[in-house]
């Protein structure tokens, strides 16, 4: 990848970018097996969820379904457009229902797998919320899915009405690039344009496009690395879950995880406090929760190093107390 961006290409910074990012499309087509007018390549998958919300989703009816808990974008977009959103809660073990989302007359927009829990719904659940909607667009965001969930990008042939959203940042490590793009039928696609050429043509550059272009032709090198994340997932699960941690069953590039025996914010300060930074929420029903990313072996190590001292200590100071 860091060959595509040569001096030359450096000095054509010069010139705009290609507004129809052709090159990238063409790529992302052959790797998945559609046609160029079936992929939207946007600045990040945020930018296509923007988007999304402005062209499909209803301010003034139907509006918009999405999970209670999942990505916290989805409510700021719905606030920001004016989009009536109906937050539908997770299941008792913190899955998205299938059920809840059939014949529901509304947008849906769901992250699979799940963010901040990464459980995945399998490729038949989701055809049946989008068979069950067809006069509604269904969005499914594939953020995490490379590292272990079941792709529905196959759907987009059988359904009008799907549309899947990727991005470059998690699975090609290309976040600081902003990088994203879509899949779907010719005419939602061609919705997406309208508004991308109403208001910035340009809004990849030309390096990020050369970026993405050279992820695409290494595309399976950088599936390698999703190996060896899931192998240090499950490396972490098992470690975790010994030190008497409930576990979600994830398939994204972190774990949810709480402990009973320290509060989730207590074990983030304390990690935090050690160099060790991981994701705390606030929201009630999850807040005992944390969010771990999966990083190297010897990071993963670092970690239940730090959390079995921690356990220790606050172990100690019950004891203490009694």
């Amino acid at each position: 990848m860091i060959r595509a961006i040569s001096r030359e290409q450096v000095q054509d910074l010069r010139l705009y970018s290609d507004p129809e990012c052709g090159i990238l499309r063409e790529k992302i087509a052959k790797q998945f097996g559609f046609e160029k007018a079936n992929i939207f390549v946007s600045n990040g998958s945020d930018d296509i969820l923007n988007f999304a919300f402005m062209a499909f989703c209803d301010t003034d009816r139907c509006g918009v379904a999405f999970p209670e808990i999942s990505y916290g974008f989805y409510q700021v977009y719905a606030d920001l457009h004016g989009v009536n959103a109906k937050r539908i809660p997770l299941g008792s073990n913190f899955e998205v229902c299938a059920k809840d989302y059939v014949h529901i007359g509304r947008t849906v927009v769901i992250a699979n797998p799940n963010a901040p829990t990464g459980i995945a719904l399998s490729k038949a659940e989701i055809e049946r919320i989008v068979a069950s909607n067809p006069d509604h667009v269904v969005l499914i965001d594939e953020a995490y899915v490379d590292f272990g969930a079941e792709s529905c990008i196959d759907l987009v042939r059988q359904y009008e009405n799907l549309l899947v959203v990727r991005t470059f940042s998690k699975s090609y490590s290309l976040a600081g690039a902003r990088l994203g793009f879509a899949i779907g039928s010719r005419a939602l696609i061609e919705d997406l344009e309208k508004i991308k050429y109403s208001t910035n043509p340009y809004n990849i550059n030309r390096l990020t496009l050369l970026a993405g272009s050279a992820a695409m032709d290494e595309n399976d090198f950088y599936m390698q690395n999703c190996r060896i994340i899931e192998e240090n997932r499950a490396y972490l699960t098992d470690a975790l879950t010994a030190l008497g941690f409930q576990v979600l069953p994830s398939k994204a590039n972190f774990v949810f995880a709480q402990s009973p025996e320290i509060d989730g914010e207590a074990l983030y300060r304390e990690l935090k406090a050690r160099g060790i930074l991981i994701r705390h929420f606030k929201t009630e029903s999850i807040r005992n929760f944390n969010r771990i990313t999966i990083g190297t072996m010897e990071e993963m190590q670092a970690l239940v190093a730090a959390v079995k001292a921690i356990l220790n200590d606050a172990k100690k100071q019950k004891e203490t107390e009694l």
